[in-house]
């Protein structure tokens, strides 16, 4: 056999099994009711998990809109300390692990961040999770990136002082993770128990 042909075969076989990967993910959009407040929010089943499609907006201690405008609660969800993290998720939700984040990649792949983000953030939104730029709150007291940076909280804890979180950015398609302070404040994707 030419050469050629054995390297165009193979990169074939692999780009056939990686699609067939891709479509094997089973996704399903529900919707459930926060008894808490009566917010509605969408969930989205990507593989084995149920994730909230939509960052969590329910007002607690230590929870922010990005400056302080209610309008960017209403489409980004609500920015939350590490310890007002921990509890803010609905019952039959939690804030999920640093495992659960690495699961959700297995999931979808090494370049997550692209398939997660909205496609108003210039991302394909394959699996429903809708993933807007709206930005962090920092322990100064400074709001910075909206339209650039979304970052999330990990239950996962890196020392005293500092927790894990996983962000995406507008120029990386991958979903990176981080640690950093407690007291910075970032969103919520709940993940159902």
């Amino acid at each position: 056999m030419n050469k050629f042909f054995v390297i165009f075969l193979f990169l074939c076989l692999v780009a056939c099994k990686e699609k067939k990967e891709q479509v094997q993910v089973q996704i399903e959009i529900s919707s459930f009711s926060d008894s808490r407040d009566g917010q509605e929010y969408k969930a989205a089943k990507i593989g084995q998990q149920v994730w909230m499609a939509g960052n969590l907006n329910y007002k607690t201690e230590d929870s922010w809109c990005y400056d302080n405008e209610e309008s960017n609660c209403e489409k980004y969800g609500r920015l939350y300390t590490w310890s007002a993290a921990k509890d803010a998720c609905p019952d039959g939700w939690n804030l999920p692990s640093a495992d659960e984040w690495n699961g959700l990649i297995k999931t979808v792949g090494d370049k997550a961040a692209k398939t997660l983000k909205s496609k108003v953030w210039n991302g394909t939104d394959n699996y429903g999770f809708s993933a807007l730029p709206g930005g962090a709150y920092y322990n100064d007291g400074s709001f910075n990136f909206i339209g650039d940076y979304s970052s999330w909280w990990s239950a996962t804890e890196h020392s005293d002082g500092s927790a894990y979180n996983r962000y995406m950015n507008s120029i990386s398609e991958i979903l990176l993770e981080n640690n950093n302070e407690k007291t910075h404040a970032y969103y919520i994707r709940c993940v159902q128990d």
